[in-house]
């Protein structure tokens, strides 16, 4: 049964930094591509990024390329995003995704999301 359990999110004032977890479980996450995706307050869902395993690059939204960075711990069964430069428009809940086949193919699996709030 593959689960996917966010934790990490909270209250962060503007400049500051979060680092995001995703432990996975009934699937070896070495294997597949995983995403993070956000969803702001009253807004629809927005991908933030991808870790691609068949070319093993990893790829961005243009609104937080340079300030978020997405890695994995293999050995944990771990994905994680470290974020970087806060700002308020980056105030979401944000779930890993197990991706359906590889970058851009889709979701089939998603955690229940963790809220980042970054206010003063």
């Amino acid at each position: 049964q593959v689960q996917l359990v966010e934790s990490g999110g909270g209250l962060v004032q503007p400049g500051g930094s979060l680092r995001l977890s995703c432990a996975a479980s009934g699937f070896t996450l070495s294997g597949y591509a995983m995403s993070w995706v956000r969803q702001a307050p009253g807004k629809g869902l927005e991908w933030v990024s991808d870790s691609n395993m068949a070319d093993g690059y990893t790829y961005y939204a243009n609104s937080v390329k340079g300030r978020f960075t997405i890695a994995r711990d293999n050995a944990k069964n771990t994905l994680y995003l470290q974020m970087n430069s806060l700002k308020p428009e980056d105030t979401a809940v944000y779930y890993c995704a197990k991706d359906f086949l590889g970058y851009g193919s889709g979701f089939d699996y998603w955690g229940q999301g963790t809220q980042v709030t970054v206010s003063s």
